[in-house]
């Protein structure tokens, strides 16, 4: 009944502010004031270190939402405060239909009061509200200037939502901020339009270059976690791009302006694709960006923003050869180069070539350790294809041999099985990892690949053996709980070190942990009929360790 008439309960707010954050916002019911119920949403008020606002939808097909202007919810998460407006809200379901329904009535008086009223005083109206808010009046006046054609006021006028200084109470707009800003910059990009629909594209233009170029100066000192000013700007290069296409200026110059928004590496507030304006720009416009992007390596070949102005214009022509030498010049070491070049010449159809170009890449980066896996998985495909099983073996032996991780072996462990040659390559590689894990090697960060190779293997005789010395937590863990019904008693050995190992560490993650191992070692007395034993080991447990009442709870509720 509660959760049909908000459309949510206290298990989303749980599941969207986590465990943590819902525990704490049950201390905060009582701070909470001014509970103001709209059509879909309510805000209100709540009293923590300072007075923070908070605005929670009322569900709906994606679920219940929520903001708060608390340091926490700045930052994009469902906070304490909102978990506190939640359950506010919740407490109080039965009123929320008959709330909802009284704001909807507000609304409805007050579009029937606007629509009663006549013109002179519709006009007293606007400007009482002109007088009383500067930002409106702003809007009105460039709306009135885009109606006249004062093309000067609008340019100055758009400008002005675009600056963003006045957001910026301590040098940068806080993320509590950016909606208002976004909302100025929309404006921006409606005044835009409307000169391209009266006719005026040609003087949307200038205003709009200059508008997208401020926003790519100043968008790295905005907080837009949410995305909201990038969505605005975006509708500002849009109708750039609409009034360009009306207007048709010089291409040339056109041409240089984009290339210089996408060279420059720190404007990212809009993803301007140049070719979305190629019918604009003409073979003239597009010759004259790829001469500039061509220039701008030469200066710097190592730039990435040119190299990919570069092949985004070499890729519209639909040149191959000039878009494989231009990889070409700067191979990555991973292979992830030769992998582009050879997916490109197969694209064209040019299948041998691209198979030479991905074998060219495993030669060149053999010694790597970490070569790009889709490069071999590539190899390897197209060996496969031609029935060529031997070469995906050879391939991946060769890779296992420089990365000598469970995924290699997984790798080579699926082609030597195609091959009908696993037996010999298993031999092989755990006599490799057996010399890998020696102690004297040293130098490995957690237990030895040789036992995680033993463990996917499914061979436990093996890795019980292996794993003496040598095993991390996890791998134990992973070999007992594999073992708890044929070893009952050696699994039911490392439970209980593992659990010893876990008293020190403290939070939920560490008390389930905890909890996990205990169930499992209760599991190992059962099949060897020692119940009464684990009951004792359990007991003793929780006296040691009864001041963490988490942990205690946690135990409760798994029946421990």
């Amino acid at each position: 009944m509660t959760r049909k008439a908000v459309g949510f309960g206290e298990d989303d707010l749980r599941a969207l502010a986590g465990a943590r954050s819902f525990e704490r916002g049950l201390g905060y019911l009582d701070a909470v004031s001014g509970l103001e119920v709209g059509e879909g949403s309510v805000t209100a008020v709540v009293h923590g270190t300072e007075a923070y606002e908070v605005e929670l939808t009322l569900g709906g097909d994606d679920g219940p939402s929520g903001w708060c202007d608390c340091p926490y919810g700045q930052e994009g998460n469902f906070c304490k405060h909102c978990v506190a407006v939640g359950l506010t809200v919740l407490r109080r379901a039965k009123t929320i239909p008959r709330q909802q329904d009284a704001a909807r009535a507000r609304a409805s008086g007050l579009e029937a009061w606007l629509t009663a009223l006549s013109r002179d005083e519709l006009l007293a109206l606007v400007r009482e509200q002109i007088a009383e808010s500067r930002p409106l009046r702003r809007r009105l006046e460039l709306r009135a200037a885009a109606a006249r054609s004062d093309l000067g006021t609008v340019r100055d006028r758009i400008l002005t939502l675009i600056d963003p200084r006045p957001f910026a109470r301590y040098g940068y707009v806080e993320y509590a901020d950016a909606p208002a800003y976004a909302q100025q910059v929309a404006e921006a990009a409606d005044a835009l339009r409307t000169l391209t629909a009266d006719g005026r594209a040609a003087q949307a233009v200038g205003p709009a270059e200059e508008a997208l170029r401020v926003l790519g100066e100043t968008y790295e000192e905005i907080d837009d976690s949410d995305g909201v000013v990038g969505e605005a700007a975006a509708a500002v290069a849009e109708a750039h791009l609409e009034a360009c296409r009306v207007a048709r200026p010089d291409p040339e110059r056109l041409a240089e302006w984009l290339a210089r928004m996408v060279l420059d590496d720190s404007n990212d507030v809009t993803d301007l694709d140049p070719l979305d304006y190629a019918d604009v720009l003409g073979q003239s416009g597009l010759a004259r960006m790829r001469q500039t992007a061509a220039e701008a390596l030469r200066r710097r070949p190592s730039d990435w923003t040119a190299r990919y102005l570069m092949e985004r214009l070499v890729k519209a022509e639909g040149d191959v050869d000039a878009l494989v030498a231009l990889h070409a010049q700067d191979l990555d070491p991973s292979g992830a180069t030769h992998l582009c070049i050879a997916e490109e010449l197969e694209s064209a159809g040019r299948a041998d070539e691209a198979l030479a170009w991905a074998e060219r890449g495993l030669r060149e980066c053999a010694a790597q350790t970490h070569i790009d896996g889709r490069l071999v998985d590539h190899v390897c495909a197209r060996y496969a294809k031609a029935g060529r099983a031997d070469d995906v073996v050879a391939v991946r032996r060769d890779r296992f041999r420089v990365e000598r991780s469970l995924d290699a072996y997984r790798q080579l462990r699926g082609a030597a099985r195609s091959a009908a040659c696993w037996e010999a390559e298993r031999v092989a590689a755990l006599a490799a990892l057996r010399e890998d894990a020696r102690p004297d090697r040293g130098g490995r960060y957690g237990g030895p690949v040789l036992i995680d190779v033993l463990l996917d293997d499914g061979d436990l005789d093996a890795a019980w053996r292996e794993a003496v010395g040598r095993a991390d937590d996890r791998q134990w863990e992973r070999l007992a709980d594999l073992s708890r019904e044929t070893r009952p008693a050696e699994a039911l050995a490392v439970y209980r070190r593992l659990v010893d190992r876990s008293k020190e560490p403290t939070g939920d993650r560490a008390y389930e942990r905890v909890a996990r191992l205990l169930l499992a070692a209760r599991d190992c007395h059962r099949a060897l009929g020692t119940e009464d034993a684990f009951a004792v080991y359990l007991a003793g447990l929780r006296t040691e360790l009864n001041r963490r009442r988490k942990l205690m709870s946690i135990l409760d509720r798994y029946g421990l």
